[in-house]
């Protein structure tokens, strides 16, 4: 028997809408880095040793410096719970997010991240800067698939 195993790890897509006045002015979906600390909460949660594995916040940061592997952190970051956290397909989760007019203002935000319970980044995600200012408002979701 042949056993070939064609995943290559977690995957990320990132969807963002971005609203001025309550108006849609840019929406786009891309991949994003699952960070190698992704793996060590993969293997404690399935080992059952997940306390504080769990993603529950994203992050919105300033660091523009694109994605890498060994990222641990945000620049700068604004830290918020999840919306909320669905199940699309069996090898799937999405996570839910939002950030109203009245957070993040003056803000430069050029990163996102998904962040564990005990605050390790899971994935990240890098574009070209966002002003926020109090008519603005982005929300999005973030799906992992493996």
């Amino acid at each position: 028997m042949h056993i070939t195993d064609k995943s290559t790890g977690p995957r990320g897509d990132f969807e963002l809408r971005v609203y001025r006045a309550g108006e849609l002015v840019e929406a786009f979906v891309e991949r994003n880095l699952v960070v190698d600390k992704a793996r060590d909460s993969h293997a404690r949660l399935i080992g059952g040793d997940g306390a504080g594995k769990q993603v529950n916040r994203i992050a919105f940061g300033t660091n523009g410096a694109g994605p890498y592997p060994a990222d641990t952190a945000i620049g700068a970051a604004y830290t918020k719970a999840l919306s909320g956290h669905s199940y699309p397909a069996g090898n799937q989760v999405r996570f839910d997010w939002a950030l109203s007019t009245a957070e993040a203002n003056g803000k430069q935000i050029r990163e996102f991240g998904l962040i564990c319970a005990d605050g390790t980044l899971y994935a990240r995600k890098t574009r070209a800067a966002i002003e926020k200012t109090d008519d603005m408002s982005l929300e999005g979701s973030w799906t992992i698939t493996f």
